[in-house]
């Protein structure tokens, strides 16, 4: 059965590994599960799936290949399991409601019943206390008020009045367009690594330890340094503006990139990049850094992120003085040229759905001069970016 459920996941789409059903093995055999399926359903999820974006085609192998369920039609056909609702009576209903189910005939008798009303009913029914329908008095179905109800198709609870909710579940597909989280960032921000050992020694070299003390005949410690990703990222940041809308997303991705990269340097600028950017925005007018300094402190092999809507006026990108607070010697086009010329790996965020890009005219410029390289602030926005950062 494992080995079927490891070539099911494979075929659902879900990119399971030999290795990883391995640690899944190896862990069942220590019996981490306790024998449990519900603890075996979470070791088995944590050993094979690397990608949030694969959990509901986890959950949908899993039912199947452990559960017997085909269909959501299936699942509603199959037998109600009795002993398992009858100790759900036992542990939630008070001798009050026990009561009344007894004199109903007992649990029993309650679900032999509902088999033969589904038996009997072809669809819906509103109200009433007999068939399985909605808002009325009968044992079997939803929103009702029956203290000894069997919830039937409920999305939710009302009342708090039934035995077992055995519901339809339909699920839908985790969003891969929805804005980020820090979490999901960071998840997305791990494909731009590059990991190298630097700096003092200062953690144990296990292997050379045991390696050196064998050939010395005496205990050798050895240090190495630890081992750091190495990918060196200058963020630029457009702020102010229509960018205010923005700003907790824009905040999650900064603080995402900061735990995530060792070697990470940030600029704030606003609408386009002109011959001036800044570090603070409290003091942009009194601190700022020349735009020339940039590109000669920040060596050509520093992965670089825009991020900004790049909604502004035409003229700010094409025209010298075209920048609304102050004037420019040069267009910002030519700033963005010599970006993209210094850093070949260089990538624009967008955070605007990128199905209305077209509808400004100064996106599709600034995704021209990044040569199409402006991706949307979503999960497979920025995993695009990541790979595209990493080529």
């Amino acid at each position: 059965m494992f080995v079927e459920f490891f070539h099911q996941l494979k075929s659902a789409g879900v990119p399971v590994t030999l290795k990883e059903y391995l640690t899944l093995m190896e862990a069942m055999e220590h019996d981490l599960a306790a024998r449990r399926v519900e603890g075996f359903y979470y070791l088995s999820r944590a050993a094979l799936v690397k990608d949030e974006r694969n959990l509901d085609k986890f959950d949908r192998v899993f039912g199947k290949v452990f559960k017997g369920l085909e269909s959501t039609e299936q699942a509603l056909a199959a037998e109600i399991p009795s002993e398992w609702l009858k100790k759900l009576v036992e542990k939630y209903l008070t001798e009050e409601e026990k009561k009344q189910i007894e004199a109903m005939g007992g649990l029993d008798k309650l679900l032999e019943t509902l088999r033969k009303r589904i038996a009997e009913q072809k669809g819906r029914h509103q109200g009433g206390s007999k068939w399985i329908g909605t808002g009325g008095t009968s044992p079997f179905g939803a929103y009702g008020y029956n203290p000894e109800g069997v919830r039937i198709g409920q999305d939710e609870n009302r009342n708090f009045r039934a035995v077992k909710i055995w519901d339809k579940r339909e699920f839908k597909d985790l969003d891969d367009t929805v804005e980020l989280g820090t979490r999901n960032i960071k998840i997305a921000l791990r494909r731009l690594r590059k990991f190298a050992r630097t700096g003092a020694p200062e953690e144990l070299d296990l292997d050379g330890t045991i390696k050196d003390t064998a050939h010395k005949g005496y205990l050798d410690i050895k240090l190495r340094p630890e081992r750091h990703n190495a990918v060196k990222v200058l963020l630029f940041f457009d702020i102010g503006g229509s960018m205010d809308w923005h700003v907790r997303a824009v905040e999650e991705l900064f603080s995402a990139a900061r735990t995530e990269f060792k070697h990470m340097d940030h600029f704030y600028f606003h609408n386009c990049l002109y011959e001036r950017v800044w570090k603070e925005n409290r003091r942009r007018y009194d601190d700022t850094k020349p735009t020339w300094d940039v590109l000669h402190t920040y060596p050509h092999d520093y992965k670089v992120i825009f991020v900004g809507d790049a909604s502004m006026s035409p003229y700010e990108i094409t025209t010298p003085g075209g920048s609304i607070e102050h004037f420019n010697d040069e267009a910002g086009a030519v700033w963005m040229e010599r970006v993209t010329r210094t850093y070949p790996a260089c990538v624009w965020l967008n955070p605007v759905p990128e199905n209305q890009w077209d509808m400004t005219y100064s996106v599709r410029m600034i995704r021209q001069l990044f040569g199409e390289r402006m991706y949307p602030l979503t999960l497979e926005g920025l995993d695009r970016a990541m790979r595209e950062l990493v080529r």
